[in-house]
């Protein structure tokens, strides 16, 4: 087990897996951004609201922040600190007066620069100039590459973004947009997004284009409370080749909520694709980002589709405290592709298991799947270990057991976080037998057991 340890005089590390990220006293609840962006200069003007509470007694504090944008004014509660400066990836505060435990705090930063990515051990991540526009893909440690923060997944709150830019490109954010105004060649944008949401999850696209509504989860023929209402925006010359390759998301959807449990979020769900083509999709909070290459008409990244659409539930509404943990979010994505595969006419689930399940015997059987390890937290393996490990508990408590025990998880950390035990101590609620020698053997051991 690796365990949290700190240099002597430094707070102790939060996540051994991002040891630079994440803040020590406070709890944030809500970030307020009123934003101004240039897309040919790659210029970002903003000012960021943070409202927290504090955790304990604090005379200074932290946030996370890109060392690409430069603070120019900070206040707390309404009066300027000691001092703050910027180094390292954080901005540091020094309080004019101690504020006591159980405080409110209303931080409010002003800032500008041409944000950048990050540079991770996953590579660059967070801000990232397209072609023509911008996307922000911040999993896992890239939210401060735009907006000072608390980036860590176990700190949700809620948002406000307001994002001005030049009128000829759209800009899509988290939640609900309560407003669209021109003025003066440059368009206004402001989201509102009342879910707690960890800050990678957060997001900011811009490009050039054209808004596209799909067909709802429910029956066309009437109103259906239960129904998800779905949007994409991308670039007009690839909207045939959208309808043919995005035309079975409905069924995805309504699928996944019959599996999985209500859909988790009020403002409906949005997909984004790009003028560029991107290595891999992306999940936010209510979006899925796409590259031009997974959209060409052929239908071959069906799977994929099915993939960001389930982290909706897992992932982005049940979310890891910690990152070890990460198979509960990939996993059951890759598993939700299996249940679409089987759904829409293809392999089952049983037999997609079985085909990884050779592949995963012949891998090197050196990752723990409770504890991959930073290098590895975004292997394949964790992704179809995770799924083998889903099949194999479906079989023990059989489909009607294993499907309540997701609705029931979905549900009951509906917006929350949770960690690899909650899963498991929950799972032994629907089992008959005890689970442990299940667990030890996907979850606690390196070596692929048998099927």
């Amino acid at each position: 087990m690796r365990k949290n340890r700190s240099a002597p005089g430094k707070p102790p590390v939060i996540d051994p897996y991002l040891p630079r990220n994440g803040n020590y006293g406070y709890r944030v609840s809500r970030y307020e951004l009123d934003l101004e962006y240039r897309v040919s200069a790659n210029r970002l003007t903003g000012s960021a609201t943070v409202t927290a509470v504090t955790l304990a007694a604090l005379s200074s504090f932290s946030l996370d922040l890109s060392d690409a944008l430069r603070v120019s004014k900070v206040s707390v509660n309404g009066r300027r600190p000691q001092g703050y400066r910027t180094s390292d990836g954080k901005l540091r505060i020094t309080l004019a007066a101690p504020l006591p435990a159980g405080a409110a705090m209303t931080v409010e930063v002003r800032y500008s620069g041409n944000p950048r990515p990050i540079r991770s051990l996953w590579g660059e991540v967070g801000w990232e100039e397209l072609t023509n526009g911008v996307l922000v893909a911040g999993q896992p440690n890239g939210a401060a590459s735009w907006f000072p923060c608390d980036d860590h997944p176990g700190a949700k709150a809620s948002y406000r973004i307001q994002i001005s830019t030049d009128s000829p490109y759209a800009a899509i954010a988290n939640g609900a947009l309560t407003s669209r105004r021109v003025r003066a060649g440059q368009t206004t944008w402001t989201y509102e997004l009342a879910e707690p949401t960890s800050t990678y999850l957060v997001t900011l696209q811009i490009g050039d284009y054209v808004a596209h509504k799909l067909p709802k989860s429910g029956k066309a023929e009437k109103a259906d409370k239960d129904s998800v209402p779905m949007q994409a925006f991308l670039p007009a010359h690839l909207r045939d080749d959208f309808d043919h390759d995005f035309a079975r998301q409905p069924q995805m959807m309504k699928l996944f909520t019959k599996l999985f449990g209500p859909y988790p979020l009020v403002d409906g769900y949005t997909v984004v694709v790009t003028d560029d083509d991107l290595e891999i999709p992306l999940e936010a909070q209510g979006i899925s980002i796409f590259g031009a290459n997974h959209c060409d008409g052929s239908r071959r990244s069906e799977r994929l589709i099915a993939h960001e659409l389930a982290h909706q539930w897992f992932g982005n509404s049940v979310t890891v405290r910690r990152w070890r943990d990460i198979w509960l979010h990939e996993g059951f994505a890759c598993y939700a592709e299996w249940l679409w595969s089987e759904e829409s006419g293809g392999p089952s689930a049983d037999e997609w298991a079985r085909h990884y399940y050779e592949k995963l015997v012949d891998s090197p059987q050196d990752l723990l799947l409770a504890d991959p390890g930073p290098e590895d937290m975004f292997d394949d393996r964790v992704y179809k270990r995770g799924a083998l490990t889903l099949h194999s508990l479906r079989g023990v408590l059989g489909d009607k057991n294993f499907f309540a025990l997701l609705r029931d998880w979905t549900t009951r950390h509906r917006h929350a976080t949770v960690v690899t035990d909650d899963f498991t101590g929950l799972a032994a609620h629907y089992a008959e037998e005890t689970l442990r020698p299940l667990w030890d053997a996907w979850l606690h051991s390196t070596a692929v057991p048998q099927l």
